[in-house]
């Protein structure tokens, strides 16, 4: 996995459509007309991640409920997260999932590829509750 902390990190993106929407999310982060930018953490889950890996990284549960420890599967589970994205860039599928940690706005967004070597109950849970992204990259 890789934690993005600023732009600068967007090069060790490897895969093109990745690059172009990390790279995005870092400019309109650091746009001039962004008020009071928040601070944020990006980052990029890669083939052999664990999901246990990324919750620690994040320091949130992605498969269980935050509250109750439904697991993703069960009836009642509620997701985490604040916003789950799909964006579609030629034949690649992207999700960006989106913590938001307090009332200051600090977020993590967690972007996930729909690809070979991606936990499949993490893609699973994408697929699930992810909708169409408002933009695109």
């Amino acid at each position: 996995m890789l934690i993005l902390r600023n732009a600068a990190d967007v090069a060790l993106i490897v895969d093109p459509a990745m690059q172009a929407l990390v790279d995005l999310r870092f400019r309109q982060l650091n746009s001039p007309d962004a008020l009071d930018a928040p601070d944020a953490e990006l980052i990029v889950v890669e083939g052999g991640d664990a999901v246990s890996e990324i919750e620690a990284a994040v320091g949130l549960p992605i498969l269980h409920g935050l509250f109750d420890d439904l697991p993703f599967g069960h009836p009642d589970f509620s997701p985490y997260f604040d916003i789950l994205e799909e964006h579609i860039n030629g034949n690649t599928r992207i999700y960006e999932m989106v913590c938001i940690g307090n009332d200051d706005g600090a977020a993590t967004a967690i972007f996930v590829a729909d690809s070979e070597g991606i936990p499949s109950d993490l893609l699973a849970l994408c697929r699930s509750f992810a909708t169409p992204a408002v933009t695109s990259s």
